[in-house]
């Protein structure tokens, strides 16, 4: 199998199994707090890239599609995943084990009220 192919395989396999998590129970104040570390390589600004594309749009979009960002890992763009609060909890807890070619230089959240957080922040700031 094909190390992309493998890659989706196991991005799909681990977001099946993620634990639920009260996303709706989140902190968009804390949230956006937490936002300040993403802020060196992310914006939720439209069209507004950095070393990491634009957020604006996040949710629904599929993973590595943002067509004025180029720097995606074939990876990320093979893994398959459409962003929701569900695919974005287990990514942002460690994004190399979602996907482990990943380009994005982050260790992740480790507390799930952090993330239940940062993804409500999401959920409002992106739209």
């Amino acid at each position: 199998m094909r190390t992309a192919a493998r890659t989706a395989l196991a991005a799909v396999l681990l977001l099946a199994a993620a634990p639920a998590t009260g996303w709706a129970d989140g902190d968009p104040a804390n949230g956006e707090k937490l936002f300040r570390q993403c802020k060196a390589c992310h914006t939720v600004e439209a069209g507004k890239n950095r070393v990491g594309p634009t957020l604006h749009g996040l949710f629904g979009r599929k993973a590595g599609t943002v067509e004025s960002f180029a720097n995606y890992s074939e990876g990320l763009k093979a893994s398959g995943i459409q962003w929701t609060a569900a695919t974005l909890d287990p990514y942002l807890n460690n994004p190399k084990a979602v996907v482990p070619d990943s380009r994005m230089a982050f260790a992740g959240v480790a507390k799930p009220e952090d993330r239940a957080d940062l993804i409500a922040y999401l959920e409002a700031a992106t739209k």
